[in-house]
């Protein structure tokens, strides 16, 4: 049964979706059946692991709107063992519509567990917000990753995603925190060696080892449709999730 990973962090901008793809595709590429749900309306996951939306292709608002199955809105991307649930703008109106239903905050869940036989890891792009689409990934979710850029103000609002999650935790109670990612790093600048200090000091054994540091080629890479590691192997992006994976995979033996 696979272990479904909400990747979130309120705050935009902290490489988060760049996470959720290039992460993903370390794990498939070492030899797991992985597959990334973009519950993002912007879409950035999928244009990044080369989805183009049709106006008759399913996403995933048709699957929680019941109009599609998951399974149908499944598609293949340039890895062989990565799949990708897609989202595009029609995603934005479920908030709304979510609101009106029953057990709301359950619908990821039920729509989710028919795959969880499919996958070894299931990693679910959220949105940079705290909102209903956040919540719903969360009561799916069996831990939380939390990409933390390393620049001022790094912790602003992570204290109220972890209050969220814990009060998520009254209604899953296994959500647990998967880890800290350090993304972002300037490793030029003291200021960036100091935040990395401060997000240790404060998450302690939480956070990875591994960090990502600043990199144009991981910047490249989405407009292309491709992970870091197909884009430029050689990059130091590709470099780091390589690494980030393999720790990971290690913790999840």
């Amino acid at each position: 049964m696979s272990k479904i990973i909400a990747v979130t962090n309120q705050k935009g901008g902290v490489g988060k979706t760049t996470t959720s793809i290039n992460l993903s595709a370390c794990i498939a590429a070492a030899g797991k059946r992985v597959l990334v749900v973009d519950a993002d309306p912007q879409g950035n996951a999928s244009s990044g692991l080369g989805f183009k939306p049709e106006k008759e292709t399913p996403t995933f608002y048709e699957v929680i709107a019941g109009e599609a199955s998951a399974e149908s809105a499944i598609v293949k991307t340039p890895v062989s063992t990565l799949f990708l649930l897609p989202s595009d703008i029609r995603l934005a109106g479920a908030e709304i519509e979510l609101a009106g239903i029953d057990s709301r905050e359950s619908i990821f869940a039920s729509v989710l567990r028919p795959l969880r036989e499919q996958y070894d890891f299931i990693f679910i792009d959220c949105p940079p917000s705290l909102g209903l689409i956040t919540v719903n990934t969360l009561c799916a979710a069996d831990s939380v990753l939390i990409p933390i850029q390393c620049e001022y103000y790094a912790l602003e609002g992570v204290s109220a995603l972890m209050g969220t999650v814990q009060k998520v935790q009254k209604i899953n109670r296994h959500l647990a925190i998967e880890g800290i990612i350090l993304t972002m790093l300037d490793a030029r600048t003291n200021l960036g060696i100091q935040v990395a200090k401060e997000v240790r000091r404060f998450f302690k054994t939480r956070v990875y080892t591994t960090v990502i540091p600043r990199n144009v080629r991981l910047g490249e890479a989405p407009s292309h449709g491709l992970p870091i590691h197909l884009y430029d192997s050689r990059s130091l992006g590709a470099q780091s999730y390589e690494q980030l994976a393999q720790e990971f995979l290690k913790a999840n033996q």
